[in-house]
């Protein structure tokens, strides 16, 4: 049986959600603003953008008509998706609905009818009930109004097990970004519509995501259940603050990621999604699903390609780590897979004009450091050198032993002490204080 299903169980042992009666703060003006006043942020930080007057529609400022328009969009609160990737190379223009809502039909219609030449439009959304619905009507219209437009619907979660998505299907997820980068640079190069669309739909079917979060998000101005109890994360979850698949108990990092990638390519069944036979080129998407800190991001990084390189035996080409697709505030990440071959992997070193764009994707070798310089003598301080075997003990044996008793009894109490240190510290300090003593006194008792 899969694993998600066993994480279930666990689930059954988790204590109650929390919820606080103090409604989310946030640096904004007017909750019913921020997505207009947002975009507004974005034009002016970027001269290759403008807005569609009368709606939340990003575009760029100057469009080739000659070439296929790419169209994408869905929800804000997973910024920089979409109106992030707005730029030659990428998307012609995405529609910003509001906080985890679909955009109205009439908005996507709109971006539309004004990226849209002769070469036609590819609209590319993931597949979630209300951005098929509204950009589903929306190609509908165009294509009554004479318009080339092509409609791709990205699924890339691999956390349930195939009976249990009805017909509903995959979750879209932050794979979608690499599908909007492999079409945008087909598109650019000059593909017709037909092989744009071929190409988008086959870098769908070779993606595969999971995320994990350790607290949910909080939407501006609401009273959010902190469903997520201490000491527990859930296991693929959305983009939208729904609960997650499963339920599990907080694991180290290694633990977690490793999961996270057997579930990815699994082959057991009802839970296969992703082929990846050994050997196999893929790039690897590490996402910040908005609240990961940097060194948390850099860990996962290291042994998401440490293990597929290993465990899995295939050849990381290409990694992106970043904050791609979030969900607002939420505590924790997602990895993405997607298989590469020398077309798709040409596709992404395209140049893309989008600044949240990654430069560079090539991973390391290794991360074996370089030989360090040698230290003069007393310049290591971490720990007091041995004395001369035939140097005579200063102190007899009893002295030896009370010393040692003395020292032993200290650590131990400024070990059990670094709470109360900590907490006192970050009310006068910065709250290094305690993690400091515990350090200097080994951590916990030591022979």
């Amino acid at each position: 049986t899969c694993l998600t299903e066993l994480y279930l169980l666990a689930a059954r042992a988790a204590g109650p959600a929390m919820v606080s009666d103090v409604a989310v703060q946030s640096i904004l003006n007017n909750t019913a603003d921020a997505v207009e006043e947002m975009i507004e942020g974005l034009v002016l930080l970027n001269p290759s953008l403008k807005r569609l007057g009368g709606h939340n529609v990003v575009v760029r400022a100057s469009l080739d008509r000659s070439k296929v328009a790419l169209v994408s969009g869905g929800g804000s609160g997973h910024e920089p998706s979409h109106a992030g990737w707005v730029g030659e190379g990428m998307l012609s223009a995405a529609v910003c609905g509001a906080v985890f809502a679909s955009p109205s039909t009439a908005a996507v219609l709109a971006a539309i009818l004004h990226v849209t030449g002769p070469a036609g439009c590819l609209v590319v959304v993931k597949n979630y009930t209300g951005d098929r619905l509204n950009f589903g009507l929306a190609c509908e219209h165009a294509k009554a109004l004479g318009l080339s437009v092509e409609l791709v619907v990205v699924g890339d979660d691999c956390a349930l097990p195939h009976r249990g998505l009805g017909i509903a299907g995959r979750r879209g997820l932050a794979g979608a970004l690499l599908v909007h980068k492999v079409a945008g640079a087909a598109a650019a190069a000059g593909g017709s519509l037909e092989k744009v669309a071929a190409e988008a739909r086959s870098t769908a079917a070779s993606l595969g995501t999971v995320g994990v979060a350790l607290k949910t998000c909080h939407p501006f101005g609401t009273i959010v259940e902190e469903r997520i109890a201490a000491g527990s994360m859930e296991v693929g979850l959305g983009i939208h603050g729904e609960p997650g698949a499963s339920l599990a108990r907080l694991a180290p990092a290694d633990a977690i990621v490793d999961e996270m990638l057997r579930m990815i390519v699994s082959t057991e069944e009802g839970c296969s999604y992703l082929e990846l036979p050994r050997g196999e080129r893929v790039a690897l998407l590490v996402n910040n699903l908005g609240a990961a800190t940097p060194i948390e991001m850099c860990v996962v990084a290291r042994r998401a390609i440490t293990a597929l390189r290993s465990v899995h035996g295939v050849c990381v080409s290409r990694v992106y780590s970043g904050a791609f697709m979030t969900s607002l505030d939420m505590s924790g990440v997602s990895l993405s897979l997607l298989r590469l071959d020398d077309e798709r992997i040409a596709r992404l070193d395209a140049p893309a004009a989008p600044l949240a764009w990654p430069a560079s994707a090539t991973p390391a070798a290794d991360a074996a450091p370089l030989p360090p310089p040698e230290l003069p003598s007393g310049a290591q301080t971490s720990y007091v050198p041995a004395a001369d075997a035939t140097t005579p003990p200063i102190l007899s044996s009893e002295q030896q032993a009370a010393t040692l008793r003395a020292v032993r009894a200290a650590a131990e109490a400024v070990c059990a002490l670094e709470p109360l240190l900590t907490e006192w510290d970050q009310k006068v300090g910065d709250g290094d204080c305690g993690a400091t003593l515990q350090a200097g006194g080994g951590g916990g008792p030591r022979s």
